[in-house]
Order: C-alpha cells, then structure tokens, then sequence
C-alpha cells in the first residue's frame, strides 16, 4: 500500500556513506529529510546534492538532517561525492545511502514502472520528529528540486506543528499566517495577542507568532 501523509516513516537499517544507519535512531528528535535520485553520476542529481550541501547551516538551524538515497553501492557513491564535491563547490557531509537492494525504494514507493522499472523516481519525504511523514513531493527524473521551497515548507511545517495556524499561498518566513477554522474569533484574539486582520469570519490573519 502506498505511503500517505500522516503514516510513519517506515523505519530501515542501510549502508551509508557515513556508516551503517538505523533511520528513526539518526533522525532521534530532529526533522529529517528523506531525498532519493535515480542514479549516480547523473547531472541533475550532482546539482541538487550539491545544493543540499551549500544549505548545511539552513537545515541545521531548523533541526532537519538530511539523508539522500539512491539504488547505487556504496563504492560508487564515494566516487560521485568526489565529483559533486568539485563541480559543486561544496562538501558533502550528510549521508547517501547505498540502496542496491532496493528496500528502501520499496518502503517508500520511490519506483515508479511507468516512468522506469528500475530507477527511483525523484521524490523527497519531510518526516517530523514523531516519526510521521509531513510532506511528500515527486519530480519527474528531469527537474531538479527547489531547495528553497524545500526550507520554506520545513518553516511552515514547524510553525503550524506548534501554532494554530496555517500558511497562505507564497508564505515566507516573518509574514502574516491564517488563523485556522477551528479557533474561533473570540479565542483567537486571545490566543494571538498581535491581532487579527479579519477579511471575511473563515478568512483571519494574525503576524507569525514565534517572532518578537
């Protein structure tokens, strides 16, 4: 059965380029950040791993660890972070897991036989530190992700996990949220002592509130 929002990660034991790894122990009580790439050595892949990289100090600000996998072995994957260690700019520290096997292609529905019976398909999964999946998002082996939208939508996840709130179309960090339905005005205007902009009763923003 495929994997929905709201499931718990399916938890897996893997080799990696930084040592053997149980998942729910390496994620502990961070966010974590499950990304998968249909092969090695591929140029879309070595931009986004390198990207992922650059973000070093951005995912560990918001306690997100990252982990990338591909179906590759081990040996190979040492040989490519060498290259997107050049070409990039950068150095790869997070671990890439060597998935030959397939199982945690498996686990996370990341083969897709329409588009390639063998390949994972380039999906990414943010998992919270309760272990349930938050977010998932698929791109065709052809698009490289937006790491920006990435870190933008870890920020709204953390801030609506703690807050009854939600995010608009666009949201970045710092502007106004949207009070959620189920807080009613009254209690609203206690809860989010800010204020509310109210533009119609099911439509009330307030300023994010985690911010001084």
């Amino acid at each position: 059965m495929a994997l929905r929002l709201g499931d718990t990660a399916p938890n897996f034991q893997a080799k990696t380029t930084a040592g053997d790894i149980d998942l729910h122990a390496y994620l502990g009580n961070s966010w974590g950040i499950l990304f998968s790439h249909p092969a090695d050595y591929t140029p879309v892949c070595t931009t986004e791993l390198g990207k992922t990289a650059q973000l070093k100090d951005e995912f560990a600000k918001r306690n997100v660890k990252v982990l990338a996998v591909s179906v590759d072995p081990l040996d190979k994957h040492h040989g490519w972070v060498n290259d997107i260690n050049e070409t990039q700019n950068t150095n790869v520290e997070f671990p890439i897991i060597a998935d030959d096997d397939r199982n945690v292609a498996t686990l996370y529905d990341m083969i897709h036989p329409n588009a390639s019976a063998t390949a994972t398909v380039r999906s990414l999964f943010v998992i919270g530190p309760d272990k349930l999946v938050k977010l998932m998002i698929t791109y065709p082996a052809s698009t490289g992700r937006n790491f920006q939208e990435v870190l933008r939508v870890v920020d709204s996840l953390q801030l609506t996990a703690k807050y009854s709130v939600a995010t608009p179309a666009d949201w970045k960090h710092g502007e106004d949220v949207i009070v959620v339905p189920a807080v009613s005005t009254e209690d609203a205007e206690k809860k989010f002592p800010k204020g509310l902009k109210i533009v119609k009763p099911y439509l009330r923003y307030t300023p994010q509130p985690d911010l001084q």
